[in-house]
């Protein structure tokens, strides 16, 4: 049992990765440009957030036996603070102001989370706490691609939703979900379930439309981005743990 446990754990520490890394494209992009163009930073911002909750309740004298979690979203929250830090570069000034009061929040709330679990709760009451923090704003995470399950439905066409982000959505909420299972942790397994679910519904609407480019394209001003998280000008994929 423990083996498997650790074995799903690295698994969704891969899977994990490849999504965290999506929007790399999307970076390189606005560095080339000098610019964020259309593209929205809220997700990376909100990204973070779930990420050091889910950092912090993996933590040992936190939770038990939940270090991979601690792990993947600690890399997590690394490289999801390079993409704000460079949305913040790059962004037009009133943008700039927005995330950056957005951020403030963010890292408000997580210091928040993690001064009352330490200073006032102590065990099974402090593992309860950041393990319900964490559970929310994954359940959100996993919630962001709902807009391109229902573009997909309406135009009839997958054009937006990447077939390896879907799948990889899927992997990654299914391995967390048995890790969670394995472990006993509804705290895991709960959130990365309901991504399991999101995974399988978008892949089963892949094959369903694979072959149909639709009635019309979308257009492209009035979408999200195939990079994570709800954008302005592309359709968006998401992810948490």
């Amino acid at each position: 049992m423990e083996i498997a446990h650790f074995i799903f754990g690295v698994f969704g520490n891969a899977t994990a990765l490849f999504l965290f890394l999506a929007p790399v494209i999307t970076f390189k992009r606005i560095i080339r440009s000098k610019s964020t163009e259309q593209f929205s930073g809220i997700p990376y911002v909100m990204t973070l957030l779930n990420n050091l909750l889910s950092a912090w309740y993996g933590l040992p004298f936190v939770s038990e036996n939940n270090i991979l979690v601690s792990t993947i979203n600690g890399t997590g929250a690394v490289i999801e603070s390079f993409y704000v830090l460079i949305f913040l570069i790059y962004a037009t000034k009133k943008e700039k102001a927005k995330i950056f009061g957005l951020l403030m929040f963010v890292l408000s709330v997580f210091a928040a989370v993690a001064l009352v679990s330490l200073l006032a709760l102590h065990g099974n009451t402090r593992k309860i706490f950041c393990g319900f923090a964490a559970a929310i704003f994954s359940i959100i995470m996993y919630a962001s691609p709902l807009s391109i399950v229902r573009m997909v439905i309406k135009t009839k066409s997958v054009e937006f939703m990447p077939f390896f982000l879907s799948l990889f959505v899927f992997l990654c909420g299914t391995s967390w979900f048995i890790f969670g299972l394995l472990g006993r942790d509804p705290f895991v397994a709960v959130p990365n379930g309901f991504g399991s679910g999101l995974g399988t519904v978008q892949l089963i609407l892949y094959f369903i439309y694979r072959n149909n480019d639709g009635p019309k394209k979308p257009d492209p001003a009035s979408n999200g981005s195939v990079e994570m998280g709800p954008e302005k000008s592309h359709v968006n994929q998401t992810l948490t743990l």
